[in-house]
């Protein structure tokens, strides 16, 4: 399926009739600085910032091979963790709730990702003293679990909770442990299943769902990326490949191993939603010359 859906009926309209509904993706350059980023799980390792730079290229050029529309934003040279835009912001389809990140020194982060998202949702803002990060939540539908962990409180679930019903969705907490976030131990990956390391998260909570264990020696292996009907993962878990390979799914790899060293994983990177724009112009050729 591809990233660009025909919203509309019938096959022939005037212009401006149609909308499609395209992937987005706002990702923001790699700080030279990325060294200095926060680790809460990891042993610092040194980064090669050239390497972390041309594999933060190749992600979104993967991105953009699956028909995802890339908006980047330039690095942000004081503040390491900026590449991670995935925790600066909760974006559904009717409005992006820019988030108070556990990492203190993460929060300058926000005010660009909201300018940012500004043309595309309606912005509102967490207030003291939630915090919350984007790597906690899992969006499935409706459904939206928030990982309870170190950079993310139940106040933050809480607000998060009270400013999603009004859309109905229903916001469940999860309790994260031995990890940094609720998407370093699950990912949805499509056919209503969950990739998931049970060691590290209460898998319990995801009743409806399969749930597929990462294999033993890869651990780490549950953050995946869904674009459309294909799973992206790191490159650094061929058993995991082989394993969703082996249950049909498709799937692309990407070295990602500087980034990892920073404790991301492949969601870390991008804030990905649907927008609406107005489809090309179609023109009715069958109609009859008079």
């Amino acid at each position: 399926m591809p990233a660009a859906l025909a919203c509309g009926g019938g096959s022939l309209a005037k212009e401006g009739a149609f909308l499609v509904k395209m992937l987005t993706a706002i990702t923001r350059e790699v700080s030279a600085s990325i060294s200095d980023c926060e680790l809460s799980f990891h042993a610092r390792q040194p980064i090669d910032v050239a390497k972390a730079v041309a594999q933060h290229k190749a992600y979104q050029n993967c991105l953009a091979e699956l028909g995802v529309r890339i908006v980047s934003l330039p690095a942000e040279p004081e503040l390491p963790d900026a590449v991670f835009v995935e925790d600066a912001a909760v974006v559904v389809d009717e409005v992006a709730v820019i988030s108070i990140m556990g990492a203190p020194s993460r929060r300058p982060e926000a005010d660009s990702l909201a300018h940012a998202l500004s043309p595309y949702r309606p912005i509102t803002f967490l207030r003291e003293s939630a915090t919350l990060d984007g790597g906690d939540v899992l969006r499935i539908g409706r459904r939206v679990f928030a990982g309870l962990s170190q950079r993310t409180n139940r106040e933050g679930i809480a607000q998060l909770r009270d400013l999603l019903q009004a859309f109905d969705y229903e916001v469940q907490p999860v309790e994260v442990r031995d990890c940094l976030h609720l998407k370093s131990a699950c990912s949805y990956i499509g056919n209503d299943t969950i990739l998931v390391n049970r060691a590290l998260i209460d898998a319990e909570q995801f009743h409806g769902f399969e749930l597929l264990n990462v294999p033993d020696e890869e651990q780490g292996a549950a953050n995946a990326l869904l674009i459309e009907d294909v799973v992206i993962i790191a490159a650094s878990f061929p058993k995991t490949r082989a394993l969703l390979e082996q249950q049909g799914f498709r799937v692309r790899t990407i070295d990602v191993l500087e980034l990892q060293k920073a404790e991301a994983g492949v969601t870390c990177c991008s804030l990905i939603f649907s927008v609406q724009r107005p489809a090309a112009r179609t023109v009715n050729l069958s109609v009859a010359k008079k």
